[in-house]
């Protein structure tokens, strides 16, 4: 029996007992019980009655809120970085690494292309300026791709049309000089992934902002088409926050994004210090501004995970000598974010530089910078090693190293195998 549930039994001839067909429902709990995603897919390889349950979407669902996706590595302007050993996704890892293209050849030729950002095995691409047209402005909106590196599928995204780009283009603003922050992938509303597969659907989101106010433009894969989704004055979401001196004819300072709990987050720089978070509600599609707790100021670095039962999660570097990680836990009362308690404080080794490199909902990618006494003496640094923080556990792990590139570039962490783009569920 299972969970109480008496399996049907027969006898053979020579009085040996068989199991016959289980019925779906205690089946489905065993299948959602096995402890990793390769166990599930060689049992699906057993019988069709378990591939059968196994590619449902409801049964999807909830063996990924059951199992977090493995953290495989990242990405950044150098190619993708497998997890190395000893991290439990190496062996998951080196596989992706050998049969995924992350150079991005199958993309279109006519131009090179950017990594924006990285969801669920799925990475969204820019179309990088082309060098002839140095002399011109460029395009405020510029091509998307959303491709799958493993099965090598790609989607090109339609431009955006020219009366939501000129919505943009506030005349309103005199002093509107075109600040945008990247694109982003979301995860597909529940009418849109109820409407399609759910692995088949995903929404891209444009945010950009003047200096009196702020815009979103939202791409669905169902509908295939661009939409005015959220608009908001500055000072309408300062009112009633006291700090509306801090508009001032420079821009805004947005930076990073951060989904978690349905809601992207950005921070928001005040007064020269992180003291808010603009927040988009991608359910209602609605601006809103949330305080980050005092201990959050003075850091060098901080990041948004979540933290679990709708809880948000926040990681910070200690500004002074960013040797020590902090993790702060905000709850929600009502629509309001509030009650921000410091959950753990982790002590870094202080003879190395950290830095907060990526974050998904669930992992955080911590890069720690060798030889930083070499590099205050003038000498050149050796090596960076990068380090994964389960949320959930809390554990460091090490994920590899690399020597150290000239110039920054953008990481961004690669979970989970990416479901097909354009075809129907495999395992």
């Amino acid at each position: 029996s299972f969970a109480g549930v008496q399996l049907p039994m027969a006898t053979d001839k020579k009085g040996e007992l068989l199991l016959t067909e289980i019925p779906d429902h205690p089946l489905t709990e065993i299948l959602l019980r096995l402890p990793t995603p390769q166990d599930l897919a060689r049992a699906c390889a057993a019988c069709s009655t378990f591939r059968r349950i196994a590619t449902d979407a409801s049964f999807r669902r909830r063996f990924r809120r059951l199992h977090a996706p493995p953290l495989l590595g990242f990405l950044d302007r150098e190619g993708f970085h497998p997890a190395a050993p000893p991290h439990p996704a190496a062996p998951a890892a080196r596989a992706l690494a050998r049969i995924a293209d992350f150079s991005f050849s199958f993309l279109p030729s006519y131009c090179s292309w950017t990594v924006q950002d990285v969801r669920d095995g799925r990475v969204l691409l820019a179309r990088d300026p082309d060098p002839q047209e140095e002399d011109e402005q460029p395009p405020v909106f510029t091509d998307l791709v959303v491709c799958d590196p493993l099965h090598r599928r790609f989607i090109v995204l339609p431009p955006v049309p020219r009366d939501l780009a000129a919505s943009v283009d506030d005349p309103a603003d005199p002093v509107f000089c075109g600040c945008f922050c990247e694109p982003s992938l979301i995860p597909p509303s529940e009418e849109e992934a109820a409407a399609a597969l759910e692995e088949t659907a995903f929404r891209v989101i444009w945010f950009a902002h003047s200096n009196i106010k702020v815009y979103t433009l939202v791409f669905s894969s169902s509908t295939r088409q661009w939409r005015a989704a959220a608009s908001q004055g500055l000072t309408d979401l300062l009112t009633g926050e006291g700090e509306l001196t801090m508009i001032t004819p420079q821009h805004p300072l947005f930076r990073g994004h951060y989904y978690a709990c349905g809601c992207v987050y950005w921070k928001w720089m005040t007064n020269e210090r992180w003291k808010k978070l603009l927040v988009l509600d991608t359910r209602r599609m609605e601006f809103s501004i949330a305080d980050l707790p005092l201990e959050a100021w003075n850091m060098a670095d901080i990041a948004i995970v979540e933290a679990g039962e709708d809880k948000l999660g926040l990681f910070g570097l200690r500004d002074e000598f960013a040797d020590v990680l902090c993790y702060i836990v905000g709850r929600k009362q009502g629509e309001n974010l509030s009650h921000w308690q410091t959950e753990k404080t982790i002590s870094l080794d202080y003879s190395y530089q950290h830095c907060i490199g990526a974050t998904t909902g669930r992992y955080l990618l911590l890069e720690r910078e060798e030889g930083s006494l070499f590099r205050w003496l003038g000498l050149d640094s050796l090596n960076m090693e990068y380090f994964s923080l389960d949320v959930e556990t809390l554990h460091l792990e090490r994920v590899c190293g690399k020597p150290i590139s000239s110039g920054t570039s953008r990481t961004h962490l690669y979970t989970n195998f990416p479901p097909p783009l354009l075809s129907s569920p495999t395992i």
